[in-house]
């Protein structure tokens, strides 16, 4: 099989030019060809040399996953079901706003952390993604949306005109149990010559490995987002398992070393209200004493119902008294509008087809082993 140009970051592809005794700016060459202009002909790139043309040709490719899906909800919000081979797919979400354009990424086949409240996780976990694979559903988005820079027009690069303006990796997966994959796709959305986003405008999700935590800080701090939903270790150990060796405390400290880092000042906590699970005044008092001290903003996302799930959302009137006792402590809180549900693209209702739903809790200890050495 051919190399997949996708699965290169900058440093990567450059040592694989330096392995074929190609100068370090032909990497760069081929990057803005990729991610810029979308092109995916070796041959068509034409500024690079005509004998590196032809043995990009014959070793490489650009192997985007392919498409087996794609609806539209009334509401304008696009999904895509992606093959990435053996059974298994993933979906990959596009949120149109009145003044940004979101795409929502998946980092693994399924997910291995297995949160009660989240049908991928129901759905068990396959393997995780490569990076060209993990980037390459921004580079379909930009192509089936149109939102490729012309190479006729190189330097028509106004940020304000993309279609695609933050990237956030809140898909099918935990990104930090598939950690060095995610940061190969980072580095190139963050890069100048590929996809050039401000690492403000880049969003990673944790359900909370600490010590993948403390790496992204140093590796490549990009806005954050904690998948929290529980005030207290009882209900977060039923809620998100992960909790069970990352406790909030240990959470909490984490959270502050990576503001110390982090693009933003603040971090976002995401909880999703559960109607009488998590959702109750005191919840709510208690979330304030969990998080007075970590610069935050607060996410409150009404849960949405899968078959089988044993949840409810919580009523409006619960969560505008839930809203109320925050806002009354200073924290800034908004409650997430619901996107996409009509097509089953709504926040917790990807599942994608997985085919391997066995020995889940025994993959998520290894998983989880792995990230954390």
């Amino acid at each position: 099989m051919k190399i997949n140009l996708l699965d290169f970051d900058a440093a990567g592809l450059t040592a694989w030019f330096a392995e074929m005794g190609e100068k370090p700016f032909r990497a760069k060459q081929v990057l803005r060809w990729v991610h810029q202009f979308g092109e995916d002909d070796c041959e068509r790139m034409t500024d690079v040399a005509r004998s590196l043309r032809a043995r990009l040709a014959e070793l490489a490719e650009v192997r985007a996953p392919q498409v087996v899906g794609d609806s539209t909800a009334a509401d304008g919000t696009r999904k895509w079901l992606l093959d990435v081979g053996n059974g298994n797919a993933v979906e990959t979400v596009f949120i149109p706003g009145e003044n940004r354009g979101t795409l929502c990424i998946s980092t693994q086949a399924g997910c291995a952390l297995d949160c009660a409240f989240c049908s991928t996780g129901k759905q068990g976990f396959n393997r995780n993604l490569t990076a060209g694979e993990i980037v390459g559903q921004l580079w379909w988005a930009k192509k089936a949306l149109g939102d490729f820079r012309s190479a006729q027009k190189p330097d028509d690069d106004a940020e304000d005109g993309r279609i695609i303006s933050n990237v956030v990796l809140m898909g099918m997966g935990e990104p930090l149990a598939n950690y060095d994959n995610t940061v190969t796709a980072l580095r190139l959305m963050l890069d100048d010559n590929a996809y050039g986003l401000s690492r403000r405008r880049v969003t990673v999700s944790t359900s909370g490995i600490v010590p993948a935590m403390d790496r992204l800080g140093n590796d490549c701090p990009v806005a954050l987002a904690i998948s929290l939903h529980a005030p207290n270790d009882a209900l977060r150990d039923r809620l998100v398992p992960i909790n069970t060796k990352y406790p909030l405390a240990k959470l909490m400290a984490a959270c502050k070393r990576y503001l110390e880092k982090s693009p933003r000042d603040f971090v976002t906590f995401e909880y999703v209200m559960l109607e009488g699970i998590n959702d109750s005044e005191e919840h709510a008092r208690e979330l304030v004493r969990l998080v007075r001290d970590v610069p935050c903003k607060l996410n409150l996302i009404p849960f949405n119902p899968f078959p089988d799930s044993g949840f409810r959302r919580s009523s409006a009137a619960r969560m505008r008294r839930f809203v109320e006792i925050l806002v009354q402590a200073h924290i800034i809180t908004t409650t997430r509008k619901t996107r996409g549900d009509d097509i089953d693209a709504a926040c917790g209702q990807l599942a994608g087809q997985v085919q391997d739903r066995t020995q889940r809790r025994q993959k998520r200890t290894i998983s989880i082993a792995e990230t954390a050495s």
